[in-house]
């Protein structure tokens, strides 16, 4: 079931996405940047689960279409932060009203309590699968990446 789920939402997602030529690990990028300071790599890395190969080839794509731009952190100028441009942004928040117009219509098939409730608990197994991911993560082998 959850892997029907997953790939249901996963194919709206694209479709809605795709008028931003963006793919939803994009997408997941350009939401996390929301502050002047933007994020270093190895942090967007993290956060999205993937390795630090596949964030580089996704802001790869970003910086290209203009979306993004990498500067040396203030603190450490060995360090890269990933940055919004002023069309990212704009196509950001484009992104990111249709997306979530495309959440309501899809969620639409559950009434407002159904809705309230199923995000109570995917919130909650949400927390739970956190906690025993990092419960079970080998400090030899670095943070949990996608895959691995």
């Amino acid at each position: 079931m959850f892997h029907d789920i997953y790939v249901l939402l996963d194919d709206g997602d694209r479709r809605v996405l795709r008028a931003f030529n963006l793919s939803p690990s994009q997408f997941a990028v350009l939401l996390l940047l929301d502050g002047e300071a933007g994020w270093r790599l190895t942090d967007l890395s993290e956060r999205l689960l993937v390795d630090k190969s596949t964030i580089t080839r996704i802001v790869d794509r970003l910086e290209s279409a203009g979306l993004v731009r990498r500067e040396a952190d203030a603190d450490d100028r060995r360090v890269q932060r990933v940055v919004l441009t002023v069309q990212g942004r704009a196509t950001r928040d484009q992104a990111r009203a249709a997306h979530e117009r495309s959440i309501e219509r899809r969620m639409s098939a559950l009434d407002a309590d159904e809705q309230r409730q199923l995000r109570e608990l995917l919130t909650k197994l949400r927390d739970g699968l956190q906690a025993d991911l990092v419960a079970t993560a080998d400090p030899a082998l670095g943070p949990p990446t996608e895959g691995g």
